[in-house]
């Protein structure tokens, strides 16, 4: 009996750990978008700087994940979870007392070297320590409060910057992680995976092809796109991309292995989700700023507007998840992808530098229910479009390109923004943000055709892949 009594406290205790970890993690994705007006107003900078304090953060997440799930593996869980969550907490702490915008940069892309640490072991760590009968409920609680980080970071990033200063959304974490940091220590129980090969060279190849064709985006049109600097970050990016793509075909144990693509489902479902990220980061990103420097809205007040999007999945999921069991979830992904596609094409048609709030809220309750349509069935055809033994690969992949897509989005958008616009006047914002709309409407219109793509088969583990994902696997519901 006491044993059982230890193990349901131990079960407990890790729900908790993990959750508010994974809490942090995920709320620094969106957390930043409301504040930046107030980061551009204090710390200067320029458009490019705002994209870098959003992407420095996602790139490196996106480029460590899968690494950083590996290191646990080999070297203990709890282990790399403490080292993750220390190095999460320390550069919260410097992006808090940045001096200026180069430094938050530096501080927010260490951000994210802690959080892909971390953030795949927060999973592993669960489900080591919650019987098999129980994962369901626990992955369930999981993905909620990280689907609650996701929705509520505009919100939160804007009353923290609105009533205190935006320093505040990154101070937010240290007491969190200082907290946890000893709970995680004497209550989690260590663990290790199969101790396979680290993929450095594939780490490497990744993270400086990624690194260079972002930059390449971002400074295109400062710099110009013929200059060299810009050329030099498209094609050698270009070349460590493709090389990348080479490891993954022949090396014995890759970060990512190719043959993976070869199954149409798999492909569909991660260029899906791929373009889907890039249109509703750019989007995000840019919207943020109209409606605080257009528009007029204080930090809270955006924050508040965009909850019809960013928290509608809280609401939709459930629904999108019945739907995907009865029929399938390739029909309800589709859709949902559509939807998204229309909602930013109608704010794309009607926006302008006056534009009532009653008129941007039938295009934001349609991209939220899109993206609430997206997220549910996505996780379960990313698990069912591999063997069981390749599901924690499979599932570190697809949050991987999320990341990347949404790194991409920004850098994309706001090119086409800074092409077309500008911040002189409320006009030329919008000048330039109705093309980047259309263009996001277009990206994730063929994320949708991508989906549409998918294999006509009803979901066979939908409901469990959670629980047989092996020790890489980090939960895609809340993303």
């Amino acid at each position: 009996m006491s044993q059982q009594k230890e193990r349901r406290g131990g079960a407990v205790w890790a729900l908790v750990i993990t959750s508010v970890a994974g809490f942090m993690a995920a709320l620094d994705n969106l957390v930043v978008t409301t504040a930046l007006p107030s980061i551009r107003e204090d710390l200067g900078g320029g458009l490019d700087d705002l994209e870098w304090t959003v992407s420095a953060y996602t790139l490196t997440f996106a480029v460590l994940l899968m690494f950083g799930a590996a290191l646990g593996d080999r070297f203990g869980r709890r282990r790399l979870f403490l080292v993750g969550l220390t190095v999460f907490t320390g550069a919260s702490a410097a992006a808090a007392m940045a001096p200026g915008i180069d430094s938050l940069i530096a501080a927010r892309a260490v951000q994210g070297v802690g959080a892909a640490i971390m953030m795949p072991l927060t999973l592993t760590l669960l489900t080591a320590a919650v019987p098999a009968a129980k994962r369901g409920m626990a992955y369930g609680i999981w993905g909620a409060v990280n689907g609650l980080a996701v929705a509520s970071g505009p919100l939160i990033g804007g009353s923290l910057t609105e009533h205190a200063s935006w320093q505040w959304i990154f101070w937010l974490n240290v007491p969190l992680g200082l907290a946890l940091l000893p709970l995680a220590r004497l209550r989690l129980a260590e663990s290790h995976g199969t101790g396979a090969p680290l993929d450095i060279t594939g780490t490497v190849l990744a993270s400086g092809g990624l690194f260079g064709v972002v930059y390449a985006l971002i400074r295109g049109n400062v710099d110009g796109w013929t200059s060299t600097p810009v050329l030099t970050g498209l094609i050698a990016g270009g070349a460590l991309l493709a090389g990348f793509v080479r490891h993954g075909i022949r090396a014995k144990n890759p970060m990512l292995p190719m043959r993976l693509f070869r199954s149409r489902a798999f492909s569909a479902i991660n260029a899906a989700s791929l373009l889907m990220f890039v249109g509703m980061f750019g989007s995000i990103f840019l919207l943020s700023q109209f409606l605080q420097g257009v528009l007029g809205y204080s930090p809270t007040e955006a924050g508040l507007r965009m909850l019809p999007w960013t928290g509608m999945p809280m609401i939709v999921a459930p629904i999108a998840g019945y739907l995907s069991d009865r029929i399938g979830g390739r029909p309800v992904v589709t859709a949902g992808l559509a939807l998204q596609a229309v909602g930013l094409g109608w704010f794309a048609l009607v926006v302008s530098p006056e534009m009532s709030y009653a008129v941007q809220l039938p295009a934001l309750i349609i991209s939220g229910v899109g993206m609430g349509l997206y997220f549910a069935p996505s996780a379960a055809l990313v698990m069912s479009s591999v063997l069981p033994s390749e599901q924690g690969i499979a599932s570190g992949a697809n949050n991987a390109l999320r990341e990347v897509g949404g790194a991409l989005g920004i850098a994309v958008l706001a090119s086409v923004f800074s092409a077309q616009g500008g911040y002189e006047s409320a006009q030329r914002f919008v000048d330039g943000l109705s093309p980047a709309l259309w263009v996001g409407a277009a990206v994730v219109g063929m994320g949708a055709v991508a989906a549409a793509l998918l294999p006509r088969r009803r979901p066979t583990m939908g409901t469990q892949v959670a629980a047989s994902a092996p020790t890489r696997s980090i939960d895609t519901v809340s993303r």
